[in-house]
């Protein structure tokens, strides 16, 4: 502890700025102390003539002053001010609160030079007094005053402990507020890439099938009116659908009260075969093996195999309008693979994509603690994921 008080840098930390009252209670206490020594040192001076009680009076003025800057300079000023109480009682009062002071920082070697020289300059002013004491009581003095010494530092050290134990819990406090709010802000910029990712798989798959819809509609030239109302009639649904889940999205963003996820669209396994009717009904072309229909899959782990299937479709729909695209679903307690297969597409791409599909789906799924795996192979592209059966 002592490596720790002894520095300069390190003990400023501990000392609290004091108020214009912290000031001027000390000062009145130092002013109580003096006259007390006063009332008691000055009668014993009267013979020696005034100038001796001015001599002293003047000593005492110089030790409220230096008093004042105890705290620039701690160790010097206590040794100047002990050394003026040894010959002016008025400097007592001053000399007791630089001892209390320096005494603060806990500084050992410190406290026990004060010590020392404290107890010798009261055993000094005692002796510079007209009627001294028999010799034989000088012991009584020493142990008085080396008690009162004892006492003074000792205060100061509590006094010192203290603020170091209220500077470390502030510090603490501090940095668990600053902790918190890195955690507030984590969450916050998590929160925004969850939505993020999640508006993606939901309207990127939607857009697809609009611009199957829509696309469908050009180059059909054969279309009757009924007919063709009825194509923009499918157009206007999955547009509203798109919407609807948009709505659904941004609803995260709309609860101040809690800050919790609400009205996010949560789809599961058992939304599978919806997801894969909904995309052959606008105009893609999927051929699905699933080997999982007769098992319970867990609910974390039916949202992740939905958003694969989903993203698999969309990125067909989008890169290779109009080719087959095989989805097979297997596995067991141990884990479960997906894999979907189209063959790689010779026209432009009917959506432009940002390319980050693919990118945020090997994130939710590493985070799943699974993997994925996608490039072209023979001329087919493949999607492969690997899922433990238990999401942590």
């Amino acid at each position: 502890m002592e490596g720790a008080s002894g520095t300069a840098g390190g003990m400023a930390s501990f000392q609290p700025p004091i108020s214009r009252w912290g000031h001027t209670w000390r000062l009145l206490i130092c002013l109580f102390v003096s006259l007390i020594a006063v009332s008691t040192t000055y009668p014993e001076l009267v013979d020696e003539g005034p100038w001796r009680i001015a001599l002293d009076l003047a000593i005492g003025v110089a030790a409220f002053v230096l008093v004042l800057y105890r705290r620039r300079w701690p160790f010097p000023i206590v040794l100047v001010l002990v050394a003026l109480a040894a010959v002016s009682a008025a400097a007592a009062g001053p000399a007791l609160l630089a001892t209390v002071s320096v005494a603060t920082h806990r500084v050992t070697w410190q406290i026990s030079v004060v010590a020392v020289l404290a107890t010798a300059s009261s055993l000094i002013s005692t002796s510079l007094l007209p009627s001294t004491e028999p010799a034989s009581e000088w012991w009584l003095t020493l142990l008085t005053t080396g008690a009162i010494t004892l006492a003074l530092l000792g205060w100061g050290m509590y006094i010192g402990s203290r603020r170091e134990l209220l500077w470390t819990l502030q510090q603490r406090a501090e940095r668990a507020e600053a902790e918190r709010d890195l955690r507030v802000r984590k969450a916050r910029a998590d929160e925004r890439a969850a939505i993020a990712r999640e508006m993606h798989d939901v309207l990127a798959h939607r857009i697809s099938q609009i611009s199957m819809h829509t696309g469908a509609l050009a180059f059909r030239t054969d279309l009757d009116a009924d007919e063709l109302r009825a194509g923009i009639d499918e157009v206007h649904d999955r547009a509203d659908e798109a919407l609807a889940d948009l709505r659904s999205v941004l609803g995260v963003l709309r609860d101040p009260d809690t800050g919790l996820v609400a009205n996010r669209p949560q789809p599961t396994y058992a939304d599978l075969g919806e997801l894969v009717e909904a995309s052959r009904a606008a105009g893609a072309r999927i051929d699905l093996d699933d080997r999982l229909a007769d098992r319970a899959v867990p609910t974390a782990l039916g949202r992740t195999l939905y958003r694969i299937v989903q993203e698999g479709i969309t990125n067909a729909t989008k890169h290779a309008p109009g080719a087959r695209v095989q989805v097979e679903l297997r596995g067991d307690d141990d884990g479960v693979d997906v894999v979907l297969r189209n063959p790689l597409g010779l026209g432009r791409a009917q959506v432009p994509g940002a390319e980050l599909g693919l990118v945020g789906l090997r994130e939710r799924v590493e985070l799943a603690g699974g993997s994925l795996e996608h490039g072209q192979r023979d001329g087919t592209f493949v999607v492969h994921a690997s899922l433990p059966w238990v999401i942590g």
